[in-house]
């Protein structure tokens, strides 16, 4: 199929360690990602693979371990 734009908004604690392979190899497909992640947040590095844009967030990581 043709590359498409795809925005992804994965949620802190999501499932986004299943989440990351499936946009990569959307992104190695020639679709155009941008992953939109926290400020704080666990496990959501960037990489070559996609755009990362972060949005700022009102807790802290200490807060957010917390929470969980």
């Amino acid at each position: 199929s043709d590359g498409g734009k795809l925005l992804v908004v994965p949620m802190v604690g999501s499932h986004w360690l299943s989440m990351k392979e499936v946009v990569e190899k959307l992104s190695e497909r020639g679709h155009e990602v941008v992953v939109l992640v926290p400020e704080v947040s666990w496990h959501m590095e960037t990489t070559q693979a996609y755009k990362v844009v972060t949005h700022p967030v009102s807790q802290t990581l200490e807060e957010l371990d917390n929470a969980f």
